[in-house]
C-alpha cells in the first residue's frame, strides 16, 4: 500500500486511496527534511510507532502505541468529499497519556508544540503569552481516551475516537487573527475531514559522534571495572596463606 510518507508527494496533487498495511517505511527524505526544519533541529531520528490498521481501530489503539513515547510527530492524510486530499499533521514535544487531560504550558519556553499543512506548507506555533490572552497558547494537547491526537482549544487539529474524522478550528496555534480558521483547506466553521491515513512517528536527535564516542568509552571502562571485580576476590583467595 502506500503509506503517508511513501505518498508525501503526491499529497500534492490528487492521490489514489490508501489500503491498511502492516508496517510504515522510513520517512520519504523531502518530508523528514521539511519537519527536521520546522522542529529547527538537525538530523532526527523517526521511528515508527502507530499506523492505523483499519476501522476496527480506535482510539485506544493509538494510545496503547504512543503514550509515553517522549516527543511524536503525527501525520494525517485527510479528504473532503470531492476527494481533495491533504497531508497535515503536528508535533508534541510531550509523550501522549489517556489518562492525563489537558497538557497546559503556561510559559513561552514550554510552547514549542505545532500543527502543519504540509500540502499548501504552513507550520502553525503555540500563541505566545504576550498575546491579550496569555492563557491562549497554553493548550497545548488534549489527552483522553476517546479522542485520538488533539492538538489546542479550537480543537485546533483533532481526531475522534474511530480515528477517521479530523477537524481543525485554530484557536490555540498561529496568528490570532486566524482564529477559526482550519490549518486543512483554510475553511471557517469546523469542517469535518476524512481520515485515510494516520502514522505517529517517536522523534529525537542522532547522537553526536563525540558523544556516541564517549559513550562507548564509558561503557568500555564499565565494562574493565567490572571485570577487574570480578577478577579481585578470586586474586585475593589465592594470595590467602594456607
Amino acid at each position: 500500500m502506500k503509506t503517508l510518507v511513501a505518498a508525501a508527494l503526491l499529497a500534492l496533487a490528487a492521490v489514489a486511496p490508501v489500503s491498511a498495511q502492516t508496517g510504515a517505511p522510513p520517512l520519504d527524505p523531502v518530508l523528514e527534511g521539511q519537519l527536521e526544519r520546522w522542529l529547527g533541529a538537525g538530523d532526527q531520528i523517526f521511528e515508527n510507532v502507530y499506523t492505523r490498521q483499519g476501522a476496527l481501530d480506535t482510539s485506544l489503539d493509538f494510545h496503547a502505541a504512543a503514550d509515553n513515547r517522549g516527543p511524536t510527530f503525527t501525520l494525517l492524510r485527510v479528504s473532503d468529499p470531492a476527494g481533495k486530499a491533504w497531508l497535515v499533521g503536528g508535533y508534541n514535544p510531550q509523550s501522549w497519556d489517556q489518562d492525563d487531560g489537558w497538557h497546559f504550558t503556561p510559559r513561552d519556553f514550554q510552547r514549542t508544540a505545532f500543527i502543519f499543512n504540509y500540502t499548501t506548507p504552513a507550520v502553525y506555533r503555540q500563541v505566545p503569552s504576550g498575546f491579550e490572552l496569555p492563557s491562549q497558547g497554553s493548550f497545548q494537547t488534549f489527552n483522553a481516551p476517546d479522542q485520538g491526537p488533539t492538538f489546542g482549544a479550537g480543537p485546533d487539529l483533532f481526531v475522534n475516537d474511530t480515528l477517521d474524522t479530523a477537524l481543525s478550528w485554530r484557536l490555540s496555534y498561529g496568528d490570532p487573527a486566524g482564529e477559526g480558521r482550519s490549518i486543512i483547506d483554510g475553511s471557517v466553521g469546523g469542517q469535518f475531514f476524512a481520515i485515510d491515513a494516520l502514522e505517529v512517528y517517536a522523534v529525537s536527535p542522532i547522537p553526536e559522534p563525540a558523544g556516541a564516542a564517549m559513550l562507548a568509552g564509558g561503557l568500555g571502562l564499565l565494562a574493565l571495572a567490572a571485570r577487574r571485580r570480578l577478577a579481585g576476590p578470586a586474586t585475593l583467595t589465592h594470595a590467602a596463606p594456607a
